[in-house]
């Protein structure tokens, strides 16, 4: 068996996971290189992999300025920071493990795609719902023929108050000039998933959304800047930073990012929320990006997906998908035997299909249902030429399927209906 080395640039929480799942399986994978500017989460892969020295580096450019050592590039970094490393890696003859989304526009995303074809290279983009247990079931589902011809879905990506609050209101991805607009940012899984469970194109889009809730105007009177200065309203704030962050102790994904460190102690967690953005009035933070929106798709032969991204729930995804044959209820957050709720026509009848699986739960502390783990076998299945580009979320499908995030962007802010085939044409 082939054993792949990696290294890593962007060594934070997405990175680290998919350096810990390769670490999990050591006759496939070696991480032999990590470039990260925070100097703990360094030496976090550092120790954990036995990283040497020498290949570690605290920039992307450090770690690409020397001859390619590894066969794998993790491409780990903020969502702005994906174009550069990722095309110097291609350059060097690395193939990518990209964290999505793949790049923050188009074009810079139709660059990285061409520079693949250039160079020859493979490229994985991390989808990494496609790889989970619950949704190569629902595909299974769909291509066995059960629900006869899909004409409609309606997909509901329910972020999660508490979610919203700490990744996209106070977190790394609250403001558009920090990263990428919403939709990009949490939604090209989603979007992604629809067009591979259908196998078939969009080829219009338009989205209305906006940020209602999460605006200085909401706050509660007398709400003080930062939680750590006695807010008067704490017990009965679902977004109180001293509870979400230093209260719960068990909550290594909180507390992690906050203190922007691997285990951090308590006096770390109360200096980041009494010093950085976490500690904020959840009302009072500089974030712009949407905290509800609605997508609606028409695809290539009429079918209709309508898809709504929504902060105000409590977290997970659930979609119905409506077929000529009968009707399909999916609950990702469900028990396996209660994930999918089919109504036949013919029998006039519901029953919950035998989904023999078993998922951990929709959410990034859960390993997004078991796709991280998925992944990362995925990744090693498509390295050794066991697994196609039509099998995985390669850069080509995963671009494509990019451009429905940017057209409904374009669609929410300017009104219009668009056209995906004038993207394609445009970028691809």
């Amino acid at each position: 068996m082939k054993q792949f080395t990696a290294i890593v640039i962007g060594a934070g929480s997405r990175g680290s996971r998919y350096t810990d799942l390769m670490g999990d399986q050591p006759d496939k994978f070696k991480v032999v290189g990590v470039a990260e500017p925070i100097v703990d989460r360094l030496n976090y892969i550092k120790n954990k992999h036995g990283v040497d020295e020498a290949h570690c580096f605290d920039t992307w450019e450090k770690i690409l300025d020397i001859p390619k050592f590894a066969d794998i590039a993790i491409i780990s970094t903020m969502d702005q920071m994906h174009l550069e490393p990722s095309l110097k890696a291609l350059e060097l003859g690395y193939d990518l493990l990209l964290e999505k989304p793949a790049a923050i526009t188009p074009e810079d995303c139709g660059m990285i795609y061409k520079k693949a074809q250039e160079c020859g290279r493979k490229v994985m983009v991390c989808h990494v719902l496609r790889f989970s247990p619950y949704f190569m079931k629902l595909k299974w589902i769909l291509d066995s023929g059960l629900l006869g011809d899909v004409f409609s879905i309606e997909h509901l990506e329910a972020v999660g108050h508490v979610h919203q609050s700490h990744s996209f209101v106070r977190g790394n991805w609250g403001n558009t000039s920090r990263a990428s607009f919403m939709l990009l940012q949490k939604c090209c899984h989603d979007l992604d998933i629809l067009q591979w469970l259908l196998g078939k194109e969009c080829k219009r889009i338009q989205s209305f959304g906006s940020r209602n809730h999460f605006r200085i105007e909401n706050a509660p009177e007398g709400a003080p800047e930062r939680c750590t200065d006695g807010c008067p309203h704490a017990d009965k704030c679902y977004y109180n930073a001293v509870r979400l962050y230093y209260d719960a102790k068990n909550n290594a994904w909180f507390r992690d990012a906050c203190a922007q460190k691997p285990n951090p102690t308590d006096e770390e967690v109360w200096h980041a929320l009494e010093t950085t953005q976490y500690g904020k009035c959840v009302y009072k933070c500089d974030n712009d990006v949407v905290d509800h929106q609605t997508v609606n798709m028409e695809f290539e032969d009429g079918t209709t997906v309508a898809m709504t991204m929504s902060a105000f729930t409590r977290g997970g995804r659930k979609t119905h998908i409506m077929g000529t044959k009968g009707e399909l209820f999916c609950n990702m957050d469900a028990p396996a035997d209660k994930a999918f709720e089919f109504f036949s026509f013919d029998a006039r009848a519901t029953r919950y299909l035998d989904s023999e699986i078993a998922t951990a739960g929709d959410s990034i502390t859960g390993g997004h249902g078991g796709g991280d783990t998925g992944i990362i076998n995925a990744l090693y299945s498509y390295l050794a030429g066991e697994l196609k580009p039509e099998d995985v979320s390669e850069i080509g499908i995963s671009c494509r399927n990019h451009m429905l995030a940017f057209a409904a962007e374009d669609s929410r802010l300017s009104g219009t209906v668009i056209s995906l085939d004038d993207y394609m044409s445009k970028y691809m």
